[in-house]
């Protein structure tokens, strides 16, 4: 039993430092906001590792996207705990998290020192194109995927045209996982007395549906009526817990959140918030390490850390008690058809952003080549590490600059 247990904490040890590896790489070369990290996962963990079904993978896209704090931080602790339980989330999440934080703390640093940032666009200039070809070829595999019907497809472009048309993201993805619902009760109206899996107490469905409406209000309740009214580094901890306990969408609803809490009640500039999130935008990782440097401008390194810590714990908390419920969400015919739409809609969205990343990266014949270069290499070398995208765009980048 002995030799089996060191065996068992040999192979843990091997698995955790195998998923550590991995989302240090991530972190450390994901640029192009939650669509870039999202495909780059689903290469490295569905098509290299094989370690989910595609299917499986597109389910946990799917709930991350309906559930509040960042998406591809997410998507790492999602990817952990299917890998090696609640070990391998925080290490997946934390090795992702990690990368962004550090660079964006040696920001924060030179800022509050010199008071400017320094000029970074030629370095990224390249990469932006190169993303975009990652993010198309992820929503090929994806959506061949997650378009199993032509209902389907038809939500899918609803969601496109809806999406484009201004729409928010979340109203759009739980209206489209309504619209799966009403499909599937329609198609299946012509049976008698058609059992609903929700009507049996001891169904684990049952069980799922009660354990989700049980999450708001024990994670969330204690902070919305959190009183922030403290000095130093508590205020900054808990006000941040606040900010990614109900964070949803873009980096702009990251920024009214942050405007709201810090500017109006004057603990920060209007100008270091926008400097924040300029440097949460170009640097690799989660946009929200923003945090990160507004809490270095509050109270130097603790102050850092302590908003780090507050912003992402929620997200941490929540896939834990998300995980384990969405294989037995699947096992319900209502559950699956409601997924089933929040898949394929989520498929679309990151098309959405694929569409506006292609309008603001590829402006000239430099950028559309180092795009087309990016998607051909992806499409010849099937295997090729997506770091080598990455870092192929910026050298190229910078060559054709010269030009």
């Amino acid at each position: 039993m002995k030799i089996t247990s060191k065996k068992d904490k040999l192979i843990e040890k091997g698995i955790l430092w195998e998923l550590s590896k991995l989302f240090l790489k991530l972190g450390t070369i994901a640029f192009g906001g939650p669509a870039a990290h999202i495909a780059m996962m689903e290469d490295e963990v569905v098509k290299k590792r094989e370690w989910m079904s595609r299917e499986h993978f597109l389910d946990l896209v799917g709930v991350t996207n309906l559930i509040p704090g960042p998406n591809s931080s997410e998507m790492a602790m999602h990817c952990g705990h299917e890998k090696a339980g609640w070990k391998g989330l925080v290490v997946a999440g934390v090795s992702f998290i990690i990368p962004a934080v550090i660079i964006t703390a040696i920001f924060a640093w030179l800022y509050q020192k010199y008071g400017e940032l320094p000029n970074v666009a030629p370095f990224i200039y390249g990469i932006k194109p190169a993303v975009i070809a990652i993010i198309a070829s992820a929503i090929i595999t994806l959506g061949k995927k997650a378009l199993k019907n032509y209902q389907l497809g038809i939500i899918g472009a609803i969601t496109v045209i809806a999406s484009l048309s201004g729409l928010n993201e979340i109203i759009a993805l739980f209206g489209c996982g309504a619209l799966g619902v009403i499909i599937y009760l329609i198609k299946n109206s012509s049976l008698k007395k058609p059992k609903d899996p929700f009507n049996n107490s001891s169904s684990p469905s049952n069980s799922s549906q009660s354990k989700l409406k049980s999450i708001a209000p024990i994670i969330f309740s204690p902070l919305l009526s959190a009183n922030i009214a403290i000095i130093g580094n508590t205020q900054i901890f808990l006000t941040f817990l606040k900010i990614g306990a109900l964070l949803y969408g873009s980096g702009y609803v990251l920024f009214a959140f942050l405007d709201a809490e810090l500017v109006t009640k004057g603990l920060l500039t209007r100008q270091i918030l926008i400097d924040s999130v300029a440097v949460g935008q170009f640097t690799p990782g989660p946009v929200l390490s923003t945090a990160t440097f507004i809490g270095w401008q509050l109270n130097g390194f603790w102050g850092s850390i302590v908003a780090t810590l507050g912003i992402f714990t929620p997200s941490f908390l929540l896939v834990l008690l998300v995980n384990p419920i969405i294989p037995k969400l699947r096992k319900s015919k209502i559950m699956a058809a409601f997924l089933d739409a929040v898949n394929i809609a989520s498929v679309a969205v990151i098309l959405v952003v694929c569409i506006h990343m292609f309008s603001e990266a590829v402006t000239d014949w430099r950028s559309l080549i180092i795009g087309i270069v990016s998607m051909g290499v992806i499409l010849i070398f099937k295997k090729i590490n997506s770091a080598f995208i990455v870092i192929g765009g910026s050298i190229l980048g910078a060559a054709l600059l010269l030009l």
